[in-house]
């Protein structure tokens, strides 16, 4: 394979806006969608908070328009995966998932990363229809609604208390009898009359006819005081993290100490010169598809400023 300009890795609003850039740069970006092409957006039924779209819009279908968009400015779009990729020199030789070769002058990982489930099946059955893992993108829909949101540490109870906010009920569901997130956050888990605490609980199942609308939770498992009940809730909020999926990298690019992609300062650049990351792969705390789409962009722009300044092609 002869070798092309810019590899992007990933799809999604970051994967896909890159390719819209690169495409309008004519560098001839080739996009590897991976397992799962659009990201994580396609798991959710409506999208109200990405600009341009006053009415909503389903998660699907605006990675669909995307990715057209990408094609239209010509972005190759190639529904494999990438498995594996030297970085240790230029041009950097990826291989797909059919073990093919491919061969960049520079690179944009758009990975992202996937929320952490309990690995119930009822996650499943009631994705998108009850069960997320962002209160920011899905609590408007549960307003004046009683929810639950699994967890102890910092980003439960930020989940907890922005959904707070919106919903009648909060419900934080804690394995441990205690909460590890840091005493400002306790304090205002604790304080916010509308989040009611359940400590040494663990959810076991969900329930409804075809949306969410209860929980089984037991107390005390394995011990004497071992209870089983059940919460009414309407919508089940995960927030127990996320792990960026950097695992093809093979340690190669410099990442924090939750796995997130470390880039230099304000730019999309990684401790690799022509390697680039963009989107929830290197965003520990806002991952937002607004936000992935911008950094894209930029992570576009960067790779053409140094295929300026460095490309032998």
């Amino acid at each position: 394979m002869s070798k092309i300009k810019v590899l992007i890795i990933g799809s999604g609003p970051a994967g896909y806006t890159a390719g819209i850039y690169a495409g309008r740069a004519n560098l001839s970006p080739v996009i590897y969608e991976g397992n799962q092409p659009g990201g994580q957006l396609t798991q959710t039924t409506e999208i109200e908070n990405f600009p341009g779209y006053p009415k909503g819009i389903g998660g699907m279908e605006m990675m669909d328009e995307l990715r057209m968009q990408a094609e239209r400015f010509g972005a190759t779009v190639i529904p494999r995966n990438i498995e594996s990729i030297d970085l240790s020199k230029r041009p950097f030789i990826a291989k797909d998932d059919r073990g093919e070769e491919v061969i960049a002058e520079s690179v944009i990982v758009c990975t992202g990363a996937s929320a952490k489930y309990l690995g119930l099946d009822d996650e499943k059955k009631y994705q998108g229809m009850g069960v997320s893992a962002c209160a920011v993108c899905d609590g408007f829909f549960y307003r004046k609604k009683d929810v639950a949101v699994v967890g102890g540490g910092d980003t439960a109870c930020e989940e907890a208390l922005y959904l707070s906010s919106l919903c009648r009920k909060v419900y934080l569901v804690v394995r441990k009898p205690y909460l590890r997130a840091s005493d400002v956050m306790r304090r205002r888990v604790v304080d916010a009359p509308n989040i009611e605490i359940l400590f040494e609980c663990n959810v076991t199942g969900l329930f409804g006819e075809d949306v969410v609308e209860g929980a089984h939770v037991v107390r005390a498992v394995g011990t004497p005081e071992e209870d089983h009940f059940d919460i009414k809730i309407d919508g089940f909020f995960l927030g127990i993290g996320h792990h960026p999926n950097t695992a093809f990298l093979n340690g190669q690019l410099e990442v924090d100490a939750e796995g997130y992609i470390k880039v230099d300062g304000a730019t999309t650049r990684t401790n690799v010169e022509g390697v680039f990351a963009a989107g929830d792969v290197a965003d520990p705390r806002y991952r937002q598809a607004i936000v992935a789409a911008g950094s894209g962009a930029k992570a576009a722009l960067d790779a053409e400023k140094f295929l300026t300044d460095h490309s032998e092609l």
